[in-house]
C-alpha cells in the first residue's frame, strides 16, 4: 500500500498535506473512527479520498449535496479514479445498474444521499459490497440542534449494524459543542479521534457597516476593489437588482441563483473561476464545493439568519491566507426582519397539509403509493395550479422533510442519460428496417462502448452538431428511438426534486411531530439571537463568532469593532481624500467605517464651511 504522502501526490500532485490533514488521514487509514471539523476551505474532501483510495474496498460517500456529489466525483473521474454518484436524479434501472457495478468492483468511491441507503435496493447490494470505509458528510444535519437537521441521516445507524467493524468518518464544517456531541451518539462512533481545527481566520477581516443606502455603497466598493469576490444575496430578486445597478456602473459582474438553468450557471461560474467576471452576485445556492483561493472579499448585501450560514458564506475569502474582508450591510432592521422570517418558516399546520396535499394531486400520486419514487417538482406551476403562495408552499415542504415525508433537493442540473436496451445484432437489424435511424444509432454507439450496458451522458448539442441536425430533429429521433423500445432515456432537467420517504397518506393519518413546532422553532430563534448578538455586539467580532462554536480567542485586531478606535478619521485625513468628489459612501468604504461615524465628521467640516455638498450627492473640499 502506498503512503497517504505519495497517494497525495500521484493523483493531487501535492507534496504535503494542510493542516491538520495528515493526522486526520493516519488515523482513517488506521481504522479509526473519527468526527472532523474543518471550516470552509479547510481541505474535507482530502481527509477521506486520501484514505479511501488507501483502504482496501469501496468508500461510501452520504452527502444530502447533490451538486457536491456530481462536482467530486467529476473532479475523482479527472484524476483517474473510479468514483459513481448515486442521485434522485437517476432512474430505478440506472440505480440497479450502478449498484451491480459497485458490488462487483467497478469503483472506488460511491456516493449517495442519506435517503437513498434506506432503501431495500441498496441495503441488500450493501450487504454484499467490500466496504473500506464509510464517511458522513454534513454531519451536523443529524442533529437535531443543527442548524440543517434532515431525519434521513438516522438510517446511517443502520449501516453500522450491518458492518458494524468498518471504519467511519464524519466531516462537518461548523458544530457547536451540543451538535458534536449528538453526531458521536447517534452514529455510535466508538473511541472517535476528535480533529477539531481553530475557526480562527487570521488574515479574515469580519466587519459589520449600518448604511443607508447599500447598493451605493456596494458600488463604490466595488469600484474601489478591482479584485474577485462574491456578494450574496438571500433572493433572486435582490441578485438581479444588484446585478443591474453594478453592470450600469461598468462593473464587471455575473449572477448565479437556483432558478438559473445548468448551462447558464455553469457559463457562469466558468466566466468567475476564469476572471472574465470579478464578482459574482448570488443566492446561497452559489459556492458549495467551489474551490477558489483568491476571492478577495465576500459582502453580504442581506445577511443570513444564522451564524453558521453566515461563517460558511463569509469563509469563501482568503483561502490564500492573504488578507481578505467579510463585510456585512445592515440597515438597522434586520431583528424585526428575523422574526418575520422565523414566523414565515413555520407555517399552520393546516397550509403544510394543503401543500402536501396540493403536491400529491400535481404528481397524481394515489392513497398508499410512491414510496422511494423520484420526481422532477416545478413547485412555480403548482402554486399557479392550486393558488397557492410560493413562500408557504417551500416552507411546508421544509417542515415536510424534517418530518420525513419526502426529502426535497434544490434545482440542479441534469443531464440527458441514455441507455441501449437491445444488442448490436438488433441494432444491425433495425437499422436495415429504419435508414433514417441509422446515423443517430451508429453515432450513439461509437460515442461509448458502455452505452450497451449501462445509462451514459449525453449532450444533444454535439449530437446535432455532429449530424447538421438542429437540436429539436435530434430530439424527435431520440423520442422515437424510445418508442421503439431501443433506448431508454433520463431526459435532462433542471428542476428540484422530491423523493417520497413514506407512502403518500390520508389527510386524517396526515400528523407532524409537535416537536418540529416546539423544539425546532425554539432552536431557530436562538440562532436568531446569536446572530442578532454578531451584528450588534460592540466586541470583536472574530471572538463572536469562535465563542459561538465553542473556541477561545484573543481579539483579532482587525475587525471593524477592534479598529474603531484605532484608526481616527482626522479632518486633515479627510481633506486630503476629498480632494476630489466623493460619496459618502466612498467614505464609508476607504476608511473602513460606518456611515455614522463618517456623518460626524462631515458635520463639522459642513458647519466650518471647509467642504461642501454639490447638489448631486458628491462632497469635495470648498473652494
Amino acid at each position: 500500500m502506498n503512503s497517504s504522502k505519495e497517494i497525495l501526490k500521484k493523483y493531487w500532485g501535492f507534496t504535503s498535506f494542510r493542516p491538520q490533514q495528515e493526522e486526520i488521514v493516519d488515523d482513517v487509514i488506521n481504522g479509526h473512527d473519527v468526527l472532523a471539523l474543518l471550516p470552509t476551505g479547510g481541505g474535507k474532501s482530502i481527509c477521506f479520498q486520501v484514505p479511501g483510495i488507501a483502504r482496501e474496498g469501496i468508500t461510501l460517500v452520504i452527502s444530502p449535496l447533490i451538486a457536491l456529489m456530481q462536482d467530486q466525483v467529476q473532479n475523482l473521474l479527472k484524476n483517474g479514479i473510479k468514483a459513481i454518484a448515486i442521485t434522485s436524479a437517476m432512474s430505478s434501472r440506472e440505480i440497479d445498474i450502478a449498484l451491480d457495478n459497485v458490488k462487483f468492483g467497478g469503483f472506488d468511491f460511491l456516493y449517495t444521499s442519506p435517503e437513498r441507503i434506506r432503501t431495500p435496493l441498496f441495503i441488500g447490494r450493501f450487504k454484499q459490497m467490500n466496504v473500506g470505509l464509510i464517511v458522513v458528510d454534513e454531519a451536523h444535519c443529524i442533529s437535531e440542534w443543527g442548524h440543517d437537521f434532515r431525519p434521513s441521516y438516522f438510517s446511517i445507524f443502520e449501516l453500522r449494524k450491518l458492518k458494524p467493524n468498518i471504519p467511519m468518518m464524519a466531516l462537518t464544517a461548523t458544530a457547536t459543542k451540543n451538535v458534536q456531541l449528538d453526531i458521536i451518539e447517534k452514529l455510535d462512533l466508538k473511541n472517535v479521534r476528535l480533529h477539531e481545527a481553530s475557526f480562527l481566520r487570521e488574515n479574515l477581516s469580519y466587519n459589520v457597516f449600518k448604511v443607508s443606502n447599500k447598493l451605493e455603497y456596494l458600488l463604490s466598493f466595488c469600484k474601489h476593489h478591482k479584485s474577485v469576490g462574491i456578494i450574496y444575496c438571500q433572493t433572486r430578486k435582490s441578485v438581479k437588482e444588484v446585478a443591474k445597478k453594478l453592470i450600469a456602473h461598468n462593473v464587471s459582474c455575473g449572477i448565479y441563483h437556483g432558478g438559473m438553468g445548468g448551462d447558464e450557471r455553469a457559463t457562469m461560474l466558468n466566466n468567475w473561476l476564469s476572471e472574465s467576471i470579478t464578482v459574482m452576485v448570488a443566492t446561497n445556492a452559489f459556492g458549495m464545493g467551489i474551490d477558489k483561493a483568491n476571492v478577495r472579499f465576500v459582502l453580504h448585501y442581506e445577511v443570513p439568519n444564522s451564524l453558521e450560514a453566515y461563517f460558511q458564506e463569509a469563509g469563501r475569502a482568503g483561502r490564500d491566507g492573504k488578507t481578505s474582508q467579510a463585510i456585512a450591510l445592515i440597515t438597522g432592521k434586520e431583528t424585526a426582519e428575523f422574526i418575520s422570517q422565523l414566523e414565515t418558516k413555520f407555517p399552520l399546520k393546516e397550509k403544510v397539509l394543503h401543500s402536501y396535499v396540493a403536491i400529491c394531486n400535481y404528481l397524481r400520486i394515489a392513497i398508499g403509493s410512491a414510496l422511494n419514487e423520484t420526481y422532477p417538482i416545478d413547485l412555480k406551476q403548482i402554486c399557479q395550479a392550486y393558488e397557492l403562495d410560493y413562500i408557504t408552499v417551500y416552507n411546508s415542504i421544509k417542515i415536510l422533510e424534517t418530518a420525513g415525508y419526502f426529502s426535497f433537493s434544490e434545482g440542479f442540473h441534469s443531464p440527458t442519460k441514455l441507455m441501449v436496451t437491445i444488442d448490436h445484432l438488433q441494432v444491425y437489424n433495425f437499422q436495415i428496417q429504419h435508414p433514417n435511424f441509422q446515423e443517430i444509432l451508429s453515432l450513439l454507439s461509437r460515442m461509448n462502448s458502455n452505452i450497451f450496458e449501462n445509462f451514459q451522458e449525453i449532450r444533444e448539442d454535439d449530437i446535432a452538431k455532429k449530424l447538421k441536425k438542429s437540436k429539436k430533429e435530434v430530439i424527435n429521433l431520440l423520442a422515437a428511438l424510445v418508442r421503439f423500445g431501443v433506448v431508454e432515456i433520463k431526459w435532462n432537467s433542471d428542476l428540484p426534486m422530491i423523493t417520497f420517504l413514506r407512502e403518500r397518506c390520508t389527510d386524517k393519518d396526515f400528523s407532524l411531530p409537535h416537536a418540529i413546532y416546539k423544539e425546532r422553532k425554539k432552536q431557530a430563534e436562538e440562532r436568531l439571537n446569536a446572530m442578532n448578538n454578531f451584528l450588534d455586539s460592540p466586541i470583536c467580532r472574530s471572538q463572536i463568532v469562535l465563542e459561538y462554536f465553542g473556541q477561545n480567542s484573543h481579539p483579532c485586531g482587525i475587525c471593524n469593532n477592534c479598529i474603531k478606535g484605532a484608526i481616527s478619521l482626522k479632518d486633515d485625513t479627510v481633506l486630503e481624500f476629498l480632494k476630489n468628489e466623493k460619496t459618502i459612501f466612498d467614505l464609508c468604504e476607504y476608511f473602513s467605517s460606518d456611515e455614522e461615524s463618517i456623518n460626524l465628521v462631515l458635520r463639522k467640516l459642513l458647519t466650518e464651511e471647509i467642504i461642501r455638498y454639490n447638489g448631486r450627492g458628491y462632497v469635495t473640499v470648498s473652494s
